[in-house]
């Protein structure tokens, strides 16, 4: 079988405060976007997990949270594992804020539920897939949600009106960690009207929806972090942009088009740029 993972961005994300047991509580609105990873899975013989990517520096055994969702998937279900061939092609970028390995694990989740003749409903797949990571029930959902808590409580929103989206990542990663132990330290510019953004979606206005995006994370940016993401949103709006953000903790920033010729624009401009540029669309 083979299934299309998709990415993901954070229209709004903010962080509400710490939780006693060490996470944080988070609200922000999720979107899909079709830049996509393509998984292929198929039974094998030897009774082995095997999992292969198109990348060398991913992990290729238990670590891989595509093999992990397959091991919880077993489990829930009470059935020792099976031998099972997972091949990953890679599109989304890595470290790059868009639950690119999230959206894998998810995805096998969702392949073999369809394997097994659609055996769990989403929701069981979703509270399976918060056992892999905090994003994996959203990406088991897909499409645009507001997401609370860690991540994991969810609530279906009317979908973003369709639009173009340009992407672009730096060459540099940022660590997840480090910017969570930052954030409660960090005096905020402002947060995002999440409500607000709920609002214009309720009313199919994309450009109410663009005027409110914001991601706090920003602010717990390095300097010269935060410099060069603010370079790339600058751009995005000048090429017409509805309204840029960075995507969960970076460093992806994105731009919301509702003229593909703009978009191509904002296109090009990036690419003088280093880093990964991407045209896409919402799903």
């Amino acid at each position: 079988m083979e299934v299309r993972a998709y990415a993901k961005l954070n229209l709004t994300l903010d962080v509400l405060g710490k939780r006693p047991d060490g996470y944080h509580d988070l609200r922000m609105i999720m979107q899909s976007i079709d830049l996509a990873d393509t998984i292929t899975l198929e039974e094998n013989s030897i009774g082995a997990l095997q999992v292969r990517t198109n990348l060398h520096f991913l992990p290729d055994n238990e670590k891989n949270l595509a093999s992990q969702a397959s091991l919880r998937w077993w489990e829930a279900k009470g059935v020792p594992p099976r031998g099972l061939n997972i091949s990953i092609d890679k599109k989304i970028p890595v470290c790059a804020g868009m639950a690119g390995g999230s959206s894998d694990a998810a995805a096998v989740l969702r392949a073999l539920n369809q394997m097994e003749g659609d055996a769990l409903s989403l929701r069981e797949l979703a509270k399976i897939g918060a056992q892999v990571g905090s994003d994996v029930p959203y990406c088991v959902l897909g499409g645009t949600a507001l997401a609370e808590g860690r991540g994991d409580l969810l609530t279906p929103l009317p979908p973003l009106p369709k639009c173009w989206v340009v992407l672009c990542k730096p060459e540099f990663s940022i660590s997840t960690p480090a910017l969570f132990a930052k954030i409660d330290s960090v005096r905020l510019r402002c947060r995002p009207d999440t409500q607000g953004a709920v609002a214009a979606l309720e009313a199919g206005d994309l450009h109410g929806v663009a005027r409110r995006m914001y991601n706090v994370f920003e602010d717990a940016l390095p300097d010269h972090r935060r410099s060069r993401v603010n370079d790339i949103k600058n751009i995005l709006i000048q090429c017409g942009a509805l309204g840029a953000s960075m995507s969960g903790t970076g460093p992806t920033a994105f731009g919301l088009f509702d003229s593909e010729g703009c978009a191509r624009e904002a296109l090009e401009q990036l690419r003088d740029l280093s880093g990964e540029v991407f045209l896409s669309q919402t799903v």
